[in-house]
């Protein structure tokens, strides 16, 4: 049967919900849950009938889930119209997916037709449940209760079944008796029906999926199942890599942070993983201290306490997560380190800009594939298009239900250099340049030499009109025109050789 498995053999939430209750609880069970009589069969009041009313009928048979008393707190927003795909008990919005990262929990999904083993195939190998453990068998719920006869049960159960009313009770019940007490299960079947909803989650079924399958539909519908309220803000990250060294990704990506805290007046981190030859604190005029290296050589340490003194403030949205550049170390970690203190990061602002080096290491290429966005910057030329075609198809493959990356080409219109016409260039990618920036050797070196942002320096130039361009292009938003300001009094190459 097709697999699809995780390297992360994780399996011990502790603090989960038991939301999925012995099928054999004893009737004594109703005073547990403070129900006020015993279930009991009435066979007058059929709650899959046409005519069923909650109000007219008994007590429906409680077979083998019982509700538990988070299910009696639950808001089920219900909806009578429900799209292919989506969970009758609503989720996590479509804003939130970037935002969705599924715990280190074992998964396995039990899809009964061809239609439903490729969607779960597809969500289990998707980047954000890189950190949970999938397994993928296809034969529904009857295959699930073979399964877990002989092994013991996952934190979560996806299980298929075509049938519906007391059929499906049945067959959930019979799944019940295999199955641990604080197993999660979630039910995929073909019937739109709002009563067989509430009935499921009345008996301590997590949720209840309508086919056909999508999978970050299903990805969101997890990450319901586990979503903690009280969890922390998470912030989208915007990846910015380099074609090919000197294209100058660096720039492009400080210039669209300035931008975003500015223009669009939202809270913004650089994160500069370029530790020796980083340039972020030059081109903002800043002398960070070993924030950034110290945290990778300790990711255990940093919090938001911690987090909030390594942190250098640019601006009022804008900070700096950094390393002063300097060769007296070797600037090794594991990669484990660098996923680490990214995803702590992402709960210091709204918006996380990463300034990748030019390198190809587990770490970065883990990145890569993790981040929200993917901006590829290139320089119109043979060894750039070589290369973005290469990171293309990697993320293409690796991030199979993200957009694909998007395309900066900069230094445009070089004088006395040979280019690959745009048109070309974007036709052997595959996708479109999201901006276009000018050569301009002036702009570009006095805002450098001034440790300035190209907003700052020549807000009306076709540079800055193509970066504003892109900023709107990539948050959605569209950004207010930002006022020039003056060269910060001190003289900057004095700054930066002071000791």
């Amino acid at each position: 049967m097709p697999q699809a498995k995780h390297s992360d053999p994780f399996d011990n939430l502790d603090d989960l919900d038991d939301e999925f209750v012995d099928f054999r609880a004893k009737l004594d069970a109703a005073d547990e849950f403070e129900l006020d009589q015993p279930a009991a069969y009435a066979p007058d009041a059929d709650p899959f009938a046409d005519d069923y009313s909650p109000q007219e009928s008994g007590p429906v048979r409680q077979q083998a889930l019982a509700q538990p008393p988070s299910l009696a707190k639950r808001d089920l927003g219900l909806r009578e119209t429900l799209a292919a795909g989506a969970s009758l008990g609503g989720g996590l919005g479509d804003d939130d997916i970037g935002a969705i990262s599924i715990p280190r929990i074992n998964i396995h999904f039990f899809p009964d037709s061809e239609a439903s083993l490729q969607a779960c195939d597809t969500a289990a190998l998707d980047r954000r449940m890189s950190r949970a453990q999938c397994t993928v068998k296809r034969g529904g719920i009857f295959e699930a209760m073979d399964t877990y006869r002989h092994e013991p049960t996952p934190s979560l159960i996806v299980v298929e079944s075509g049938a519906r009313g007391r059929d499906l009770l049945d067959q959930l019940g019979q799944l019940a008796e295999v199955c641990d007490g604080n197993t999660k299960v979630v039910v995929v079947g073909a019937h739109n029906d709002i009563s067989l909803y509430r009935e499921l989650i009345r008996q301590g079924v997590s949720e209840y999926v309508v086919s056909p399958l999508q999978p970050l539909s299903l990805i969101k519908t997890i990450a319901g199942l586990f979503n903690d309220p009280e969890t922390p803000f998470v912030g989208r990250t915007i990846a910015f890599v380099g074609a090919r060294g000197g294209a100058g990704s660096s720039s492009i990506a400080h210039n669209f942070a300035f931008n975003l805290s500015e223009s669009m007046s939202s809270n913004t981190v650089i994160v500069d993983y370029d530790l020796p030859f980083g340039t972020a604190g030059l081109d903002f005029n800043q002398d960070p201290p070993h924030g950034l290296a110290d945290a990778l050589n300790e990711p255990d340490r940093l919090d938001s306490v911690l987090l909030d003194r390594m942190l250098t403030k640019c601006t009022e949205r804008l900070s700096l997560f950094s390393s002063p550049a300097a060769l007296d170390q070797d600037y090794t970690a594991d990669p484990d380190a660098f996923d680490e203190v990214t995803r702590k990061i992402r709960s210091a602002a709204p918006f996380i800009v990463m300034d990748l080096p030019h390198v190809w290491t587990p770490w970065l290429r883990q990145n890569l594939v993790a981040a929200d966005d993917v901006v590829i910057v290139a320089t119109p030329d043979l060894a750039s298009l070589r290369n973005a075609k290469n990171i293309i198809d990697l993320l293409k493959h690796s991030r199979p239900n993200d957009t694909p990356p998007r395309l900066v080409l900069n230094q445009m219109e070089t004088p006395g250099r040979p280019e690959i016409p745009v048109k070309d260039f974007t036709a052997a990618l595959g996708i479109e340049p999201s901006a276009l920036i000018p050569f301009d050797a002036k702009l570009f070196g006095s805002a450098a030499n001034n440790g300035q942002m190209i907003a700052e320096v020549g807000p009306t130039s076709k540079a800055a009109e193509a970066l504003g361009h892109l900023t709107a292009a990539i948050t959605g938003r569209t950004p207010e025109p930002t006022k020039a300001k003056k060269a910060s009094s001190s003289s900057f190459l004095s700054n930066l050789f002071k000791k």
